[in-house]
């Protein structure tokens, strides 16, 4: 599109900074290795941009049980600092902030609508939601042009998969790949729906350039919904072999698990045109090749 591109990321392995995501545009973007709570080099990046993704954040729902002062620091203060230093000195810029279908908590009906209460059942769940309305009372406040996405399961090549701590989906595919069973906690009939990449990419750009995104939150989601079983029975055959088998669910994770969850999309569907196009046999199926291709540039095969 034209666009000068920064790519900010603070490259901590525990969160999946990989410089290999973008071996095929490195030439293209310029990299700077910081870290979203130096409220100062935020101030200095973010000086004379149009646009902010904000896609920075601890993701997982587990850590943040364990670790919750670096939740909290990442996906609440970090937001409102950044957004301190756009009232500041770029009042200008459109922002899009990458939130959760998390903050909904346990489904009281389904699909979940953004008119759905909001009961977060983790420390994640709380402070993404902080993140979120800071956004929104900036906008209100201060005119800050923003929107929020409320993400559902994003998938696809270059997300996390040396382990279940950021998305159970990524550790399924290193097990296939490594020739693993893949682990399904409880009974395997939890209800998902999952978003491949290049859609959620569509949706980021569209919130940042429609007029009708500024101040709202939208919810992403797919008409495609499966059970955990299922889709490891089809990860399984795509990939043209390998196991699963259903494990009980850890303690820890069984408390802040939220039971079945799909999303009704139809708001960003209507004001902005937006539906998912990759269903999810092609999105796993592009998944698992990558994978299968690069493995050695995401967890060590030794």
């Amino acid at each position: 599109m034209g666009a000068r591109v920064t790519l900010v990321d603070s490259l901590n392995p525990a969160y999946g900074g990989n410089r290999f995501n973008i071996q095929d545009i490195a030439g293209q973007v310029t990299v700077d290795v910081s870290d979203v709570r130096d409220a100062r080099s935020m101030a200095g990046h973010l000086q004379g941009c149009d646009f902010l993704f904000n896609l920075a954040g601890q993701t997982s729902h587990l850590d943040s049980m364990t670790d919750p002062q670096t939740d909290l620091a990442i996906n609440a203060a970090a937001q409102l600092s950044i957004l301190e230093a756009c009232r500041v000195n770029n009042p200008g810029v459109r922002i899009v902030f990458a939130s959760t279908r998390q903050l909904y908590g346990k489904p009281q009906y389904l699909p979940v609508d953004e008119k759905h209460p909001i009961r977060p059942v983790d420390v994640n769940g709380i402070n993404k939601l902080a993140g979120e309305w800071y956004h929104l009372l900036y906008h209100g406040v201060y005119g800050i042009a923003t929107a929020a996405l409320r993400l559902t399961n994003t998938y696809g090549p270059g997300m996390r998969v040396k382990d279940a701590r950021q998305t159970f989906l990524g550790v399924w595919v290193r097990n296939l790949v490594d020739g693993a069973p893949i682990q399904v906690f409880g009974d395997g009939r939890q209800l998902r729906d999952f978003n491949y990449v290049d859609d959620v990419v569509d949706a980021l750009l569209l919130a940042a350039t429609d007029a009708r995104a500024l101040g709202k939150c939208y919810n992403l989601g797919s008409k495609e919904i499966v059970s955990l079983g299922a889709l490891a029975e089809l990860m399984v055959r795509l990939h043209g072999g390998g196991t699963q088998q259903l494990v009980p669910f850890p303690p820890a994770r069984k408390a802040i698990d939220i039971g079945d969850y799909y999303g009704d999309f139809a708001m960003i569907e209507n004001e902005l045109g937006w539906s998912p196009k990759v269903g999810l046999e092609s999105g796993l199926t592009r998944t698992l090749a990558y994978y299968s291709q690069n493995a050695s540039s995401y967890w060590d095969r030794t």
